[in-house]
């Protein structure tokens, strides 16, 4: 069996594959930034003493983390327009996502927070700070400082996942693929192209998300030098 490898198409189908690395990026960037917002706000409240408002994050967390993201898409975009709420297909991707990575970061977010020692808040509380400083700069920012590289990874994946989109006709990257693929029927060289461009991305983000810690985290810093 011989197979003739053929990338002729690419003169003039690289505009289509630069338009849908784009949108992914745009997708999970702004998946990313709201996604941890809300991972934020979930891991605070379940940390918290409400336990009425503590079991209702965790029950919004355990029905996430174990439904497909693919069915939380077509939840999103196939049935929310039955209760009169009509999304574009990018909008209605974001807000699965959101709601994805909301979840799984807030179990991450969550995990830090309980790392912290209860001697380093009676030392705090020793030194005059208010509630406020203390959740600030002895809980909060520690916490996630600890748990930056698993919540980095987990962004990298959400990027991965957006690909998963397409099947509500989100013009992202794999979205942009399947349309070149139904035209020159070079499969085989379409996904490859695909691929490298996934993994182009991958470190992209990698490399963007470790630059966003070295800024915020001015003490991991610091403690390296």
């Amino acid at each position: 069996m011989s197979y003739s490898f053929d990338f002729s198409f690419l003169l003039d189908t690289w505009p289509a594959f630069l338009r849908g690395a784009w949108q992914t990026i745009l997708l999970a960037g702004a998946s990313i930034a709201i996604g941890f917002v809300v991972a934020l706000v979930c891991a605070i409240i379940r940390s918290g003493k409400n336990k009425w408002a503590s079991a209702l994050v965790g029950a919004y967390v355990e029905v996430i983390r174990n439904t497909p993201l693919l069915v939380q898409i077509f939840i999103v975009y196939f049935g929310l327009p039955s209760l009169g709420l009509r999304l574009s297909a990018e909008t209605a991707a974001v807000i699965a996502l959101v709601i994805n990575t909301g979840a799984y970061g807030s179990e991450i977010i969550r995990a830090g927070i309980e790392s912290i020692a209860k001697g380093q808040l009676e030392a705090a509380e020793c030194l005059g700070l208010n509630k406020l400083q203390v959740y600030w700069h002895i809980i909060l920012i520690p916490a996630v400082e600890r748990v930056y590289p698993a919540l980095s990874s987990q962004f990298v994946l959400l990027m991965l996942s957006s690909s998963i989109t397409s099947q509500i006709s989100a013009q992202e990257l794999t979205a942009e693929a399947n349309m070149i693929q139904s035209e020159t029927f070079r499969s085989f060289e379409v996904y490859l192209i695909v691929a490298a461009v996934y993994l182009a991305l991958s470190v992209l983000f990698r490399v963007v998300l470790w630059a966003i810690g070295e800024v915020a985290f001015v003490r991991r810093r610091k403690l390296r030098t």
